[in-house]
């Protein structure tokens, strides 16, 4: 049977700009690309998980616009239940992106993601409750977070807490989540000592440190050599593919393995969505590296 998934978060329509620098204030430059995809970590997730083989229901909003429009449709043609996405009276998210070297800094303008209320929560209990885990970001106002934290608790189904962008959490959110995935940067944000937090936290905490691999308590899985083109979306895929792994029964080694991989496959190519892997080409990059496949 496949895992199901769902996803609770945010959905971005991404406007990427590729450029040799950044610009310093006050400067303009020539850039050499500018492409849009559809994005935001919410619709990420989803994406990743559905071409990974999960069963995946998504719960945002979308605005009353054509990128609306264009963001439903991505996200049905790749599988993802879109019947529990709302609309709402408001421009849909937007994220603006420049890429320098294969890496990005990103602004985020949340749009129609902050209509997604406590209250839509409450209503989808019953999709809640038929999950195998859940997928939470930090894209979505954090009371709507909270909500979605005690739905799962009082359901009784894990999930994922991906605390991203940064920012403080309710202990009350961390505390109940099954696992949380930050970055090193985000893992900052969340505690003052990160080692005693991977003490305190074990078999929860899975800190993602780029080309340094992941860590967890009492285990290290080393980043694949690869050489980056874009790595937007690259934490959202590794979410993904973790919450795949972890629903279909793996022991939190081999689903940070497989995640890792997944991850590294998707960073070879533009766009957030675009280089999403399939299990069977996970499972083959693995064996390309000497690793057992699950």
């Amino acid at each position: 049977m496949k895992p199901k998934i769902t996803v609770i978060g945010s959905l971005n329509m991404d406007l990427t700009a590729t450029s040799v620098k950044r610009p310093m204030a006050g400067e303009t430059i020539l850039g050499e690309r500018f492409e849009t995809f559809p994005g935001g970590k919410g619709a990420n997730q989803a994406v990743a998980a559905s071409r990974l083989g999960a069963e995946v229901t998504m719960i945002g909003m979308v605005g009353q616009d054509p990128f609306g429009n264009e963001l439903m449709h991505v996200l049905h043609q790749e599988g993802v239940r879109t019947d529990h996405i709302g609309r709402a009276d408001t421009s849909s998210g937007v994220a603006v992106i420049q890429v320098v070297d294969g890496d990005n800094s990103i602004t985020v303008i949340p749009g129609a993601n902050f209509a997604l209320t406590p209250s839509s929560i409450e209503v989808k209990r019953e999709v809640i409750a038929a999950s195998d885990i859940v997928l939470i970001q930090l894209e979505i106002p954090m009371e709507t977070v909270l909500a979605a934290a005690r739905c799962c608790k009082e359901a009784n189904v894990p999930y994922i807490l991906n605390p991203a962008p940064a920012q403080q959490l309710p202990l009350e959110v961390i505390e109940q989540a099954a696992w949380i995935t930050p970055n090193e940067s985000e893992a900052a944000v969340l505690f003052d000592d990160t080692e005693k937090a991977l003490k305190e936290y074990a078999d929860k905490l899975v800190i993602t440190k780029g080309e340094d691999g992941v860590i967890y308590s009492g285990g290290h899985v080393e980043a694949f050599p690869v050489q980056p083109v874009d790595t937007t979306g690259a934490g959202d895929t590794f979410n993904a593919a973790l919450a795949f792994q972890l629903a279909s029964g793996s022991a939190l080694s081999e689903a940070c393995s497989y995640a890792n991989a997944a991850a590294a496959l998707q960073i070879v190519s533009h766009g957030a969505q675009a280089g999403m892997p399939l299990h069977d080409e996970v499972i083959s990059f693995l064996r390309q590296n000497g690793q057992n496949p699950l």
